[in-house]
């Protein structure tokens, strides 16, 4: 199966707080598995540190949204987020899983949904 995105849909019940204990480890993996890691380890630790802060807070963290292969939105005026490659592939798929196997063992309960923006959506 290939597919351009993976979308995390957030339980009602889920708030963005929820988030912020296993946050970290899905920004490292995301970057690891996307080779998008920075190069520099302060870099990095700023993503993380501004993402949870916002989530602590219970507000919609920035994600990573940088030019790249892919990137992780969090949409504005839904509680989801979302992985997004320039093109098909397994890779998101693959990595999708990932993600949501450590949401799953977060105890964050979601669905995840492939290709449903706007115009993919079939």
């Amino acid at each position: 199966m290939k597919a351009t995105s993976g979308h995390f849909m957030l339980d009602d019940k889920v708030e963005y707080r929820d988030l912020a204990q296993v946050f970290p480890e899905v920004l490292t993996t995301f970057l690891e598995e996307t080779n998008q890691m920075p190069d520099d380890d302060d870099v990095l630790q700023m993503f993380i540190y501004l993402n949870t802060q916002a989530l602590e807070r219970n507000e919609k963290p920035e994600g990573y949204n940088r030019k790249g292969r892919m990137r992780m939105v969090f949409p504005i005026g839904s509680k989801q987020f979302y992985i997004k490659s320039i093109s098909a592939s397994s890779e998101v798929v693959r990595l999708g899983e990932k993600l949501s196997k450590l949401l799953t063992k977060a105890g964050i309960k979601h669905t995840l949904q492939w290709n449903a923006l706007g115009s993919e959506a079939d």
